[in-house]
């Protein structure tokens, strides 16, 4: 293993954790604003996606890249759907015959 390899494992693995107490201490009032902000992240995952896949010239990065463009995809959509229906909990309902 070399060092580079090494160093970047620990990239990762320090900011899933960061990430994870970052997220989990999120009151649920925030929680609508926080899904917006991440959602326009994940277009960006989504376009960097799409380059890396533009840029392939071997089959396996062909797959690796269509499987981030696929993840990426459903990301976005999943982040805006739970976003509406979060959204959805905080419009009045009609008022029905009195």
């Amino acid at each position: 293993m070399t060092r580079e390899f090494l160093l970047s494992t620990l990239v990762v693995i320090l900011a899933i954790f960061t990430g994870y107490e970052v997220i989990s201490r999120v009151p649920s009032i925030l929680h609508t604003p926080l899904m917006s902000a991440t959602n326009a992240v994940h277009g960006i995952v989504l376009l960097g996606a799409m380059l890396v896949l533009g840029a392939a010239n071997t089959p396996l990065l062909h797959a690796l890249g269509f499987v981030a463009v696929v993840l990426g995809a459903a990301n976005v959509f999943g982040g805006f759907v739970v976003t509406d229906r979060m959204l959805e909990m905080f419009k009045r309902r009609p008022e029905g015959p009195k």
